[in-house]
Order: C-alpha cells, then structure tokens, then sequence
C-alpha cells in the first residue's frame, strides 16, 4: 500500500457530482477516459491524485475547466 502523503487531502474534486449528473458509473468513466473503475474511485476518495494529463482527460470529458472539477486546498483545515 502506498505510503499517504496527505495530498489528497489538499485536493477536492468534483467527479462524483459531474458523474451524478450525468448518470455515469465509474466504471463507464473509466472506461471513457482509458482507467479503471477503481482508479476513479481512489481519486472520488481522496486517495490518489490524479497526473495533469488524468485531470484534464476527466475535465474535459465533462467539458468543464480544470479548475471547475479539481479544487485545491491551501489550508486543510478548510475542508
């Protein structure tokens, strides 16, 4: 198990809610922007931090920006 660096708990994202509206599985996702189901799920939890090109490949499925679907956290006691 990789060791948690605490990162993504600096980084929220939005991909359960666009999924949501979209009535889109994770599994449907995936498949759509070239991971798995449980690579989606790891990034819905926090628990990996997607590269840039993964970022922008998920924005842009949605065709929304960047910054709409991934929110960064300067202070995680803002969370």
């Amino acid at each position: 198990m990789p060791e948690d660096t605490g990162i993504g708990r600096l980084m929220k994202n939005r991909i359960k809610v666009f999924r949501a509206m979209n009535d889109l599985t994770q599994e449907n996702l995936g498949r759509a922007i070239g991971v798995n189901r449980q690579t989606i799920l790891a990034i819905e939890k926090g628990q990996y931090v997607p590269s840039l090109d993964l970022a922008f490949r998920i924005a842009r499925y949605f065709s929304v920006n960047i910054e709409e679907m991934f929110l960064y956290v300067d202070d995680p006691l803002d969370q």
